[in-house]
């Protein structure tokens, strides 16, 4: 039998800025495949800067071959700044209010 090992969690983070408010976020999955719940994207928790707010968890899409399969070994998804930024303000379109509070608000970026 072959011995893999196993990847080590990365520690990306960064901060962003919605509509004057300072954000700050951080990888929190790698893409993988859940039991029940299918193909799970990359997640990143992002949180108001400043004070304890409504946390929000952005998921990408899957990572999927030319052809639009997924792909059997996940690589590890690279983020730019852009596309952060352009999930936040997505998030926020879909209603998510930064400055309120309650439980953690899910989304998932389009394809």
């Amino acid at each position: 039998m072959a011995l893999h090992k196993k990847r080590r969690k990365r520690q990306l983070s960064g901060t962003a800025r919605v509509e004057d408010i300072a954000l700050v976020w951080e990888l929190i999955s790698e893409p993988h495949k859940h039991p029940d719940y299918g193909y799970i994207g990359a997640r990143i928790s992002v949180n108001v800067a400043e004070a304890a707010r409504r946390e929000l968890i952005v998921e990408f899409p899957f990572p999927t071959d030319k052809h639009g399969d997924y792909l059997p070994v996940t690589p590890r998804q690279t983020f730019t700044q852009a596309e952060i930024d352009n999930a936040v303000r997505l998030a926020v379109d879909a209603g998510w209010d930064p400055g309120s509070r309650g439980k953690a608000y899910h989304f998932k970026v389009p394809d």
